[in-house]
């Protein structure tokens, strides 16, 4: 008798559907909905979500790999990884600088869409900075999320060697990496700048490989899941809602107390080196989305519209990657018509739900590329060619 079926975890496809969501509302420039999403009543947002469910995607994707087929054969299928995500990133640098070019021909734009990305650098130096580019060491600031990937994908190997002689030593390892980017370790952005540049990548990949390799070290076991427990559960509450004075601007534009206090602590929330209270709150509100999810997601299996729109938003979640670069060529654009449009409640509503429109579309033709229905189709094609092909004559 078969065993059944394994049930799918809805958990990480849901999030990270709904962190897609977020990052295109967040990245279409001069939205009024950014003023509304998680990051704006707390220290941390929707990237702490896509690093975390990366490194929880990646434990699956990966560590099966070294499992069954060794180190040697782990570390190849996470630099094929990385070869893909490099082409992703000069993909999405080149059509979305062709774009925002295209754009400004029109004179139809009042921003100009080139400036406000500085790409001029790039434009106007494009020899040295196209070496930068290839090589990542010139990173424009809106391009820094995959370059981020990139070294932090290139670390599974080593951190799954430390595993192997003893688990503590990856985790050690990866807090001991955190603690030297806090300390300055980083990498140069804008290397090949005529004038010289010091500015290090905005997202710090040593610094933010400590949320990826948390969301792997559950994944894989390395921790343990944390009890559902009452207590945590109030602990978890009082961090999130004890966050929201110190990061919502209007309270913060009010009260003077908070302002200081917001300034003493920069350090401590800092973005691009992974402050210490960003992954506070961040692990904070991942308690409560997991304890409101239920084992496995089951409280996500819903009927009716509201199990459609969980349905939806997971199959968003399992074409990331796609999804991430796509809304990061759109946003420009939407932002662009938006700016136009004069930014009113009616076009924000209606550039947005495109917005969301085409990520499900994106979605949706990621998904079937992927299933390969060239092959369906060919198999479908053969017992039909088999039998309107003529049976050959046999001669003695």
């Amino acid at each position: 008798m078969s065993a059944p079926p394994r049930q799918r975890d809805l958990r990480l496809d849901f999030f990270r559907g709904i962190g897609m969501f977020i990052i295109l509302i967040a990245h279409i420039t001069d939205n009024p909905w950014t003023l509304w999403i998680p990051a704006r009543f707390g220290f941390s947002d929707a990237t702490e979500m896509f690093v975390f469910s990366s490194g929880m995607a990646s434990a699956i994707a990966f560590g099966a790999v070294f499992g069954r087929a060794g180190w040697g054969m782990g570390t190849l299928r996470v630099a094929h990884r990385i070869w893909q995500v490099y082409w992703v990133h000069l993909g999405v640098f080149f059509v979305t600088l062709a774009l925002m070019l295209a754009l400004n021909l029109t004179g139809a734009f009042p921003r100009d869409e080139v400036g406000a990305l500085n790409l001029y650098p790039f434009l106007n130096s494009t020899g040295p900075n196209l070496l930068g580019l290839l090589t990542l060491t010139y990173v424009p600031n809106y391009f820094d999320i995959l370059p981020m990937y990139l070294v932090i994908l290139a670390l599974i190997p080593v951190m799954m060697a430390l595993a192997r002689a003893d688990v503590r030593l990856a985790v050690l390892a990866s807090l001991a990496l955190w603690v030297a980017a806090t300390a300055g370790l980083n990498l140069p952005a804008e290397l090949w700048f005529t004038r010289l540049s010091v500015r290090p990548w905005f997202f710090n990949p040593f610094a933010w490989q400590l949320v990826f390799f948390t969301g792997f070290a559950l994944m894989a076991g390395w921790l343990p899941p944390p009890p559902v427990h009452r207590r945590l559960v109030w602990l978890a509450a009082g961090i999130v809602v004890l966050s929201v004075p110190f990061a919502w601007s209007r309270i913060i534009g009010q009260v003077e107390a908070i302002r200081d206090i917001r300034l003493a602590a920069a350090p401590l929330f800092d973005k691009t080196d992974f402050g210490v209270l960003r992954y506070i709150h961040f692990l904070a509100l991942a308690y409560l989305a997991w304890v409101a999810v239920g084992p496995m997601g089951a409280r996500l299996r819903r009927g009716g519209w509201l199990g459609a729109a969980v349905t939806l938003i997971c199959r968003v979640g399992q074409q990331s990657l796609a999804v991430f670069a796509a809304s990061m060529v759109m946003a420009r654009v939407l932002g662009a018509v938006l700016n136009l449009a004069g930014n009113g409640p009616l076009a924000t509503l209606a550039v947005n739900l495109t917005g969301f429109a085409l990520v499900i579309a994106v979605a949706r033709t990621a998904a079937w590329f992927k299933s390969q229905p060239w092959k369906t189709e060919t198999a479908r094609a053969a017992p039909a060619a088999a039998e309107a092909a003529p049976s050959a004559e046999v001669r003695p």
